[in-house]
């Protein structure tokens, strides 16, 4: 496997562009993105768990209850989210989008980005669906990237380059995050795209596992959001035999799509809202899987943990006490800690207790971009790793005028 430039466009078949439509003021952000496959594709998704979903989500599990699709359109500014007419608008910008493009809007995935509660016009992405399609480019994944962004800093894509059965397949993202993170069963907004023949049914079980112990094992400031979906489409033009099974093939695609979610975890734990670090967590030891999991995200989600790595300050009891209290079936008294980054290591915590270290090498450690925090929970063969940031005074500037 290697990685490759390309992005969402990387894979056969597959084309994208992002325009200004003018949902968003600012006319230099883009607010309109669409990825089309030329072939229709095997379609899969997952969603937030929140009660309170953006209309999107319930049209787009519609559309593809059959398992295909053929386009994604996403607008951001907006998440179409607590309107009375938001099923119409988005069952709409399903239609505008496949008059289009020639298919019908039962195969198109329909998404929204931004605030909540504001009524989304139809309009302008109807003025802008000309020039959305007409601009359809295998280059134009860069454009798809920047049109999904909110409040996001830097641009979330990657590439990757696999053998299924002798044919080299193709596999790309996008994605947006940088606040309201703390997913269960998707996060944020995700895209992926392959050339790989997979049948549906495999694709949702290799979706449905993977995001269980990357999208969901990532937070950055604890609130689920009502728009988080992740979507995959497989066009099968790379002309591998087609998965229709668990095995050999199955399990390269299960790494490829995971080294692929991975990279993006910590792509959006890294841009977090007001954040200056990515912090991964890797618990080892656990009895069981569960506990592993459960222990490493609580740490994550920890606002003091978060607030101390902001600080550089190797406050290791507030790794602790965030085990403590996060349900996870451990032993308080076997637990490990210590901090990890390119400037070196240092162990804070044996057997659940304090020992002696420098408290200078610590900080020179902690004021590194990239913390990792290692927490060894006893003699277990199951381990889990969860991703996150620092909390710092700019989130709180950030989302104290979000809105106005």
């Amino acid at each position: 496997m290697k990685l490759i430039p390309g992005g969402i466009c990387a894979a056969k078949g597959f084309t994208a562009n992002g325009v200004h439509c003018g949902i968003r003021k600012n006319r230099t952000k883009r607010d309109l993105a669409l990825i089309f496959s030329e072939k229709k594709a095997a379609a899969a998704a997952v969603y937030t768990t929140n009660l309170v979903k953006g209309a999107p989500l319930t049209v787009t599990k519609n559309n593809i209850a059959d398992g295909y699709a053929s386009a994604c359109i996403c607008n951001s500014g907006n998440a179409n989210t607590c309107n009375a007419d938001g099923i119409e608008i988005a069952e709409k910008m399903c239609e505008l989008c496949g008059d289009a493009l020639g298919i019908s809007p039962k195969d198109v995935v329909v998404a929204s980005t931004g605030v909540i509660g504001q009524p989304l016009s139809i309009e302008p992405i109807a003025a802008g669906m000309e020039e959305l399609v007409g601009g359809l480019s295998p280059d134009g994944g860069a454009y798809a990237a920047e049109a999904i962004m909110t409040t996001d800093t830097v641009m979330k894509e990657i590439a990757l380059e696999f053998t299924l059965g002798g044919k080299v397949c193709r596999i790309g993202c996008i994605a947006k995050g940088s606040g309201m993170i703390h997913p269960n069963m998707a996060t944020m907004l995700v895209f992926i795209t392959t050339d790989a023949a997979i049948s549906s049914e495999m694709l949702k079980k290799a979706l449905v596992s993977d995001v269980q112990n990357t999208f969901n094992m990532t937070s950055v400031d604890g609130d689920t959001s009502t728009n988080d979906m992740v979507t995959i489409l497989a066009n099968g033009m790379a002309g591998n035999k087609e998965i229709t099974a668990e095995g050999e093939d199955f399990d390269t695609f299960m790494k490829a799509l995971n080294t692929v979610t991975v990279h993006m975890c910590r792509l959006i734990a890294g841009d977090g809202e007001g954040a200056t670090k990515l912090l991964e967590c890797t618990a080892t030891g656990a009895d069981t899987p569960e506990a592993a999991k459960i222990a490493a995200k609580s740490v994550i989600c920890s606002s003091l943990l978060k607030a101390a790595m902001f600080g550089a300050d190797a406050n290791w009891g507030r790794v602790l006490c965030a085990i403590g209290y996060s349900g996870a079936d451990v032993d308080v008294n076997k637990i490990d800690v210590s901090f990890r980054s390119a400037k070196g290591t240092v162990d804070v915590c044996k057997n659940g207790a304090g020992i002696e270290f420098s408290e200078e090498k610590a900080k020179e450690i902690l004021l590194e971009k990239e913390i990792e925090i290692l927490i060894g929970l006893g003699d277990g063969k199951y381990s889990a790793s969860a991703w996150g940031c620092d909390l710092t005074y700019d989130y709180v500037k950030i989302n104290g005028d979000y809105r106005t």
